[in-house]
């Protein structure tokens, strides 16, 4: 729901119009449902958008072309930023919090690039310690996907553990992808937080009425289709682990990966996404 304040984007018309016609047509479950697939897919619009140029480049690059295809695909994304800021798909505040996780997730792929955990196996002028500067852009589009399905959905996350709480997990959390190179790995026990700490939290969301899911739930399901995006990018060879071929599945250990990564992301965006954390009111 977009609140009073705040300009409908130029495309809200067509969303209104397109949800009056699926559920003129459609039997209510089924639009329901329809509805519920469409505004999903209208929320991870700029990971789509990664995803298509990745693989468009792929199919149509040449080695000999002027431009390398990763520089192609950062001025893809600054291009992409640029028009979601200028057509109001996004939130300036929205895109600040957002450049944050960005940035975050480029310091990772510094220190997992350089500790060997995967490489970008491609040349490229705009490339720092060995990782294209798009790959930030591949982080900060899960950033967008979560503020935008805030909003789109019109979702609460109640009851909401103290804030607090949920920000020193998601200081654990980006810190043990750094100290398990070294030190034991504490994910089990970081898996088994987000379950404690969030096993009451339901997420309310918006269709033609209210809906819950619960948070964990949640998390686990977008964490499968970020995991699903990923061999997406090693099948096209844009990324690759450590001793992965291009023909192989990214195991399924990278899903508990970007489990815990997704709720650095939650937190992160939830920090202008405030009035979605309710620890009081209980929607029926």
């Amino acid at each position: 729901m977009t609140p009073s304040h705040r300009p409908a984007p130029p495309t809200a018309e067509i969303e209104r119009r397109l949800g009056d016609a699926v559920r003129a047509r459609l039997p209510h479950r089924l639009a329901e449902f329809v509805m519920f697939v469409l505004k999903q897919g209208w929320a991870c619009l700029f990971g789509g958008l990664m995803l298509a140029a990745i693989i468009a480049s792929k199919a149509v690059w040449q080695p000999d072309w002027a431009v390398q295809r990763y520089d192609a695909l950062f001025a893809f994304a600054l291009l992409t930023q640029a028009m979601f800021l200028r057509l109001r798909l996004e939130t300036w505040a929205e895109a600040r919090v957002i450049l944050l996780f960005h940035l975050t997730g480029t310091a990772m792929e510094w220190f997992k690039v350089g500790a060997g955990s995967w490489g970008y196996p491609e040349p490229g002028l705009i490339k720092l310690f060995g990782v294209p500067l798009f790959s930030g852009f591949m982080y900060a589009s899960v950033g967008s996907y979560i503020a935008r399905v805030i909003r789109i959905f019109d979702m609460r996350f109640a009851p909401y553990p103290p804030f607090w709480q949920s920000v020193v997990l998601a200081g654990a959390i980006y810190a043990n992808f750094f100290t398990h190179h070294y030190l034991p790995d504490i994910r089990l026990a970081l898996f088994a937080a987000t379950v404690l700490m969030f096993a009451h939290t339901r997420v309310w969301f918006t269709l033609s009425r209210r809906y819950w899911m619960p948070m964990p739930l949640a998390a686990f399901l977008a964490s499968l289709f970020l995991w699903l995006a990923e061999n997406i990018g090693t099948a096209t060879g844009t990324w690759l682990y450590s001793g992965q071929t291009s023909t192989q599945l990214v195991s399924l250990g990278k899903l508990g990966s970007w489990y815990l990564l997704l709720w650095v992301s939650f937190v992160t965006v939830s920090l202008v996404s405030r009035a979605a954390i309710d620890r009081a009111a209980l929607y029926r």
